[in-house]
C-alpha cells in the first residue's frame, strides 16, 4: 500500500454530490466521484470505460483552508419540459419548432472560492504510479469538479509525492498548502473509514453518496462512510 498526494487550490472549485435540477450543490471539501473524474481526464479514458480499479482506493482529504460557499445565478433558455416525450421535441425541434419547452430557467450553481485541499489516494502502488505519472502530463484539461473552475495551482507536487505511509500519516505530515498555518493550529481532516474501523468522539461519522460503482456515463453510485475530526497541525488523525 502506498499514498499519492494532490493539491486542489484555486480561486474557485465545486464538488456537488446531491446536484437535481436547477440546484447544483457543493460539498466543503471534494468528493471521490469528483477526484476520481478528475483522474480520469489526467489518464484520457472515456466515460465509459470501467473505473473499478480507482474506485478501490481509499480517500481522505485535509482542508487547508475551507474556502467561502458561493453560488452563479445563470439562465438557460429553451429547456425542455420535463412532460415532453424527447423524440416528438427532438423531431420539432428539427423543423424549426420549440414547443414543450420553457423560455428561461433560473439555475444557482453553488462553489467554494479560494479553497485549498490537500487530497490522498492509499492503495495498490502500481494503480498509483500510473495515477501519478498522468497528474504530471494530463491528456485532457483538468477541471476542479465543473467545467472552467481551473486548478489555481499545479495538482501534482514538484517533487515526487508516492508515499509508503498509510493516509492518515501521509496527509499528516505534508507540508501546509498555505501560508498562515502555525503549529497549535487546528486543520480539518475527512478521511474514508477503512473496514473496521468504528471511531469514537470527538470523531463525527456521515454516509456520503459519491463511491462509483459502474463507469461515469452511467451515473451509478453508492455510499461510503466518512469520519471527519479536527487536529492540532502535524498530529495524524488516527482512527482506533
Amino acid at each position: 500500500m502506498a499514498t499519492l498526494l494532490v493539491r486542489l487550490v484555486a480561486p474557485m472549485q465545486s464538488w456537488g454530490s446531491q446536484s437535481r435540477f436547477d440546484r447544483r450543490d457543493t460539498n466543503h471539501e471534494p468528493t471521490k466521484s469528483g477526484v476520481l473524474g478528475l483522474v480520469c481526464a489526467a489518464m484520457g479514458r472515456e466515460r465509459s470505460e470501467p473505473i473499478d480499479d480507482l474506485a478501490s482506493l481509499r480517500m481522505g482529504v485535509r482542508v487547508d483552508r475551507e474556502g467561502i460557499v458561493a453560488y452563479d445565478y445563470q439562465t438557460a433558455q429553451n429547456v425542455i419540459r420535463a412532460s415532453v416525450d424527447l423524440q416528438k421535441w427532438k423531431n420539432a425541434r428539427a423543423r424549426g419548432r420549440t414547443t414543450g419547452t420553457q423560455a428561461t430557467v433560473v439555475s444557482r450553481r453553488y462553489f467554494l472560492a479560494d479553497a485549498a485541499f490537500l487530497v490522498g489516494l492509499e492503495g495498490d502502488e502500481d494503480i498509483l504510479e500510473q495515477v501519478d505519472r498522468a497528474m504530471r502530463n494530463p491528456r485532457w484539461a483538468l477541471f476542479l469538479g465543473r467545467k472552467g473552475y481551473l486548478p489555481g495551482e499545479p495538482v501534482h507536487f514538484p517533487k515526487r509525492e508516492l508515499h509508503p505511509a498509510a493516509l492518515e500519516r501521509a496527509l499528516a505530515q505534508a507540508d501546509p498548502l498555505v501560508s498562515d498555518r502555525e503549529e497549535g493550529d487546528l486543520v480539518r481532516y475527512a478521511i474514508e473509514l477503512p473496514h473496521g474501523c468504528s471511531p469514537s468522539l470527538p470523531w463525527q461519522v456521515r454516509e456520503v453518496w459519491d463511491q462509483p460503482i459502474a463507469p461515469f456515463s452511467q451515473r451509478r453510485f453508492a455510499s461510503r462512510l466518512v469520519g471527519e475530526v479536527a487536529r492540532a497541525w502535524g498530529e495524524v488523525p488516527e482512527c482506533t
